[in-house]
């Protein structure tokens, strides 16, 4: 309580210190419950389906809270701390240190950052792995009657951990398609159908480069900036145009029918048919979109939607292919 109230005298200017505190407080106090616990409705309803990729005002406003929160504990004094008078240690967070570096790395976030006014969702995001950096456990170590405080020592694992946990919970309560890594990065889950085949998958075509294109194709698709998942549908469609030529034959053409061939069984003829027509078509899509080439008279996609769409059918295509190839685990 010692940090608190220290903390709470210097911000004895602003009128909505108090009331983040209390806020924080409960916040983080009814996260540490019911983290390892679902609630009733997620029991009897199941739990939402997480595809929404923007962050409301409700739930900018827990995140907030949560931030809050360890700045009010002293977790962030792992990285950002309030140090003794008498030289014996971290007893607190240093708030203005705290938001001053924050706003320094993440240029985008307001002049005032408080739970009413809702940052961009970049700027959240970005804020949340910083504030991941920050973070650890503190534990009171010892009272320091003169000065009225505890000093603290810090578990970084456990407090990373359960920021992520309560973070992660919002999220998924919410139906929001981020989630907070155990390592503390932002990572989008991707589309709903190919979720754990993005993140299990092993490629090993028997090419360097296309083993490459076909990771870092997968690693952006993940990221939640638009522009990395633009990147990640040409690093895709690069990946595929070099995968027709990964057996053996006099031309492109040859090789990528002996790579049917041998992705299709002779008992599912007309099945067979199907995956050559979506080789054709995914041929096609390529050529004649802004995917690989920059011509004008290339048609450009417009929407994350077109671009998750296409990832989803490529990527799908591919994942079959190569199993049946053996080229992926």
């Amino acid at each position: 309580m010692g940090s608190i109230r220290n903390l709470a005298m210097s911000f004895s200017g602003k009128k909505t210190y108090l009331r983040d505190c209390r806020f924080a407080a409960i916040l983080k106090q009814n996260y540490a419950q019911m983290t390892n616990s679902s609630y009733f409705s997620d029991r009897e309803k199941g739990e939402r389906s997480r595809t929404d990729e923007k962050i409301s005002n409700h739930v900018w406003g827990g995140l907030y809270g949560l931030i809050q929160g360890r700045i009010n504990d002293g977790s962030f004094g792992y990285k950002f701390p309030i140090m003794c008078p008498d030289d014996r240690g971290p007893y607190g967070t240093d708030p203005d240190a705290f938001w001053r570096v924050a706003k320094a790395e993440i240029p985008d976030l307001p002049e005032l950052v408080h739970d009413q006014d809702i940052p961009d969702m970049y700027a959240i995001l970005d804020l949340l792995q910083f504030s991941a950096r920050a973070v650890a456990q503190p534990t009171q170590r010892n009272y320091h009657d003169f000065f009225g405080h505890y000093h603290l020592s810090f578990n970084r694992d456990a407090g990373l951990a359960n920021f992520v946990s309560n973070v992660n919970l919002i999220f998924a309560r919410n139906g929001i398609a981020f989630e907070l890594t155990s390592e503390g990065s932002i990572q989008r889950l991707g589309p709903p159908g190919l979720r754990e085949e993005l993140r299990q998958a092993v490629f090993h075509t028997g090419d360097d480069e296309t083993d490459q294109l076909l990771e870092e194709s997968r690693r952006r698709i993940l990221l939640p900036h638009p522009t990395d998942r633009f990147d990640a549908i040409e690093k895709i469609w690069d990946a595929f145009e070099r995968i027709k030529t990964l057996e053996s034959g006099r031309n492109k053409k040859e090789k990528a029918e002996r790579l049917m061939e041998r992705a299709i069984t002779p008992s599912t003829p007309k099945f067979g048919e199907q995956i050559k027509t979506e080789a054709r078509e995914l041929t096609s899509i390529g050529n004649t979109m802004r995917i690989r080439h920059s011509e004008t008279d290339r048609e450009s996609l417009d929407s994350l939607e077109q671009v998750d769409y296409l990832f989803h059918r490529m990527f799908s295509f591919l994942l079959f292919v190569l199993r049946k190839t053996q080229r992926v685990t």
